[in-house]
C-alpha cells in the first residue's frame, strides 16, 4: 500500500483501501482459475478446442443480459449489490472442483459469469464514487494496480506449485480460489450502505444517445478482448504444448507488467484524456495482435501476449469518460448498459472464433482483430469532453 499511497496521497481514505484489499481477493481467486482452467479443460476434463472455445461463449451469455440484471438490482445499496455478485461468482468458481461432465461445467461457468459480469461495472462505480472526477482515472488506475498484484501473487504461486507439487489435482486451484473470492464478498459487505451512491434515484434501465460513442467503443472492445481471451493463451497449450507452471510464469510476468503499467495509464488518462490515450493505445494493440499473426515461435508469442494484456489496460478509459461526462445517478447503470452492449460482439465473438479456428487458424483470427482494432480509431478520435460550465452569481440590485 505505500508504493500506492506515495503516488497519490490525496485520494486515499480507509473505504478505498477496503475496496483494493476487496478487488485483490477477487483477482487473485480469479487469477487461480485463469491460470489452471486451460490444462484443467484439456488435461483433466478431455475437452476439445471448439468445446473451449464455446463454452466462452455460453459462459458470456450473463453479460448480454446484465442490462436487465441491474435493472432488477437497482434499488438496492451499490455495496450491497457488489457484495451478492462476488459471493455468486466466488460460489459457482469453487463449485468447478466438483463437476464432471460439460453440462455440469456449463452450469458452474454461467452461475460464476453472472456473478463476475455483476461485479465488474460496481467495483468501477465503488472507485470512482470515492474520487473527484478529476482524479477518476488515477483511482482507476489503483484498483487496476490491485488486479494485477493479485495475478502476480496468484500465478508466482500457483507457477512453483504446479512446478514442484506434479500430484496435486487443478480441482485445488478452484476450491481456493473461490474461498478467497468469498472472502472478498465479506469485505464488500463491510463498506457502508451509502458508499458510491447517488443522491437521486438512479433510472431502472438507461439507455443515452449522448453516450453513443461509450456504446459503440464497447462493441469493438467485446471484439477484441474475446477473440484473444479465446484463443491467446489456447494456442499454447494446443499448438506448443506448454503446461501449467508455463502459462502461469507467463500470466506471472504479466501481472509484474501491469503492476507498474496501471497507475501510469491512470494518471495518463487524468492528464491528456481518453481520446489520446485510447486512441494511441489501440494503434499499439494493432501491433500487437499483428505480431501474434505473424509470430511462430512460442516465447515471442509469450511476448506478444504480455504485451496485449498490458494493452488491455486502456479500457479503463471507457469507465473514466463516462465518469467525466455522466451525473452521479447515471453513471452505474450506464456502465451496465456498456457491459451488456459489450456482450453483443463478445458472445458471438467466441462462436465464431470456436468455428473458424479449425478452420482458418489462430492467425487469421488475429488479423480479423486487428482490423476490429483499426476501425475502433476513428470512434476513440471522436471522443470529446465539455468542461461543465461555470455558474456566475446573478447581481441582485439593492432597492
Amino acid at each position: 500500500m505505500r508504493f500506492w499511497r506515495r503516488m497519490d496521497p490525496s485520494i486515499w481514505s480507509s473505504h478505498l483501501v477496503l475496496l483494493v484489499i476487496s478487488v485483490f481477493f477477487v483477482n487473485f481467486g480469479e487469477g487461480l482459475f485463469r491460470g489452471a482452467s486451460t490444462n484443467y479443460f484439456i488435461d483433466t476434463l478431455s475437452l476439445s478446442g471448439a468445446q473451449v472455445l464455446w463454452l466462452q461463449g455460453i459462459r458470456e451469455i450473463p453479460g448480454l443480459l446484465l442490462i436487465l440484471v441491474a435493472a432488477a438490482t437497482m434499488h438496492w445499496p451499490l455495496t450491497r449489490r457488489a457484495a451478492l455478485a462476488v459471493l455468486l461468482m466466488g460460489v459457482g468458481y469453487g463449485l468447478y472442483a466438483a463437476v464432471n461432465s460439460y453440462l455440469a461445467l456449463i452450469a458452474m461457468a454461467v452461475t460464476a459469469s453472472l456473478g463476475f459480469h455483476a461485479w465488474v461495472p460496481l467495483q468501477a462505480s465503488l472507485g470512482m464514487g470515492l474520487a473527484s472526477k478529476e482524479h477518476s482515472g488515477r483511482v482507476l488506475g489503483i484498483l487496476s494496480a490491485s488486479r494485477s498484484l493479485a495475478v502476480i501473487v496468484g500465478m508466482g504461486g500457483l507457477a512453483v506449485v504446479s512446478r514442484f507439487a506434479t500430484g496435486l489435482s487443478l480441482r485445488f486451484y478452484y476450491i481456493l480460489g473461490g474461498g478467497l473470492i468469498v472472502l472478498a464478498a465479506y469485505l464488500l459487505s463491510r463498506l457502508p450502505r451509502d458508499l458510491g451512491g447517488a443522491r437521486t434515484t438512479e433510472p431502472r434501465m438507461l439507455v443515452k444517445r449522448r453516450y453513443w460513442l461509450y456504446y459503440v467503443l464497447t462493441l469493438f472492445e467485446g471484439v477484441r478482448t474475446q477473440v484473444f481471451g479465446a484463443f491467446g493463451a489456447l494456442v499454447l497449450v494446443q499448438q506448443f504444448s506448454l503446461e501449467v507452471w508455463h502459462i502461469s510464469l507467463i500470466l506471472l510476468i504479466s501481472g509484474i507488467v501491469n503492476l507498474v503499467a496501471s497507475p501510469v495509464i491512470g494518471r495518463l488518462l487524468d492528464r491528456i484524456g481518453e481520446r489520446k490515450t485510447l486512441t494511441g493505445g489501440y494503434l499499439l494493440l494493432a501491433l500487437g495482435f499483428a505480431g501474434y499473426a505473424t509470430l511462430t515461435n512460442p516465447w515471442l508469442l509469450s511476448a506478444a501476449l504480455v504485451f496485449i494484456n498490458m494493452l488491455f489496460l486502456c479500457n479503463m478509459g471507457l469507465s473514466s469518460y463516462v465518469n467525466r461526462i455522466a451525473p452521479r445517478e447515471e453513471l452505474t447503470p450506464t456502465l451496465s448498459a456498456g457491459v451488456s452492449f459489450n456482450h453483443i460482439t463478445s458472445v458471438s465473438m467466441s462462436f465464431v472464433a470456436g468455428t473458424l479456428l479449425g478452420l482458418v487458424g489462430y492467425q487469421a483470427v488475429a488479423w480479423g482483430a486487428v482490423v476490429v482494432i483499426l476501425l475502433s480509431i476513428p470512434f476513440a478520435m471522436a471522443i470529446r469532453i465539455e468542461r461543465e460550465p461555470v455558474q456566475q452569481a446573478t447581481p441582485v440590485t439593492a432597492q
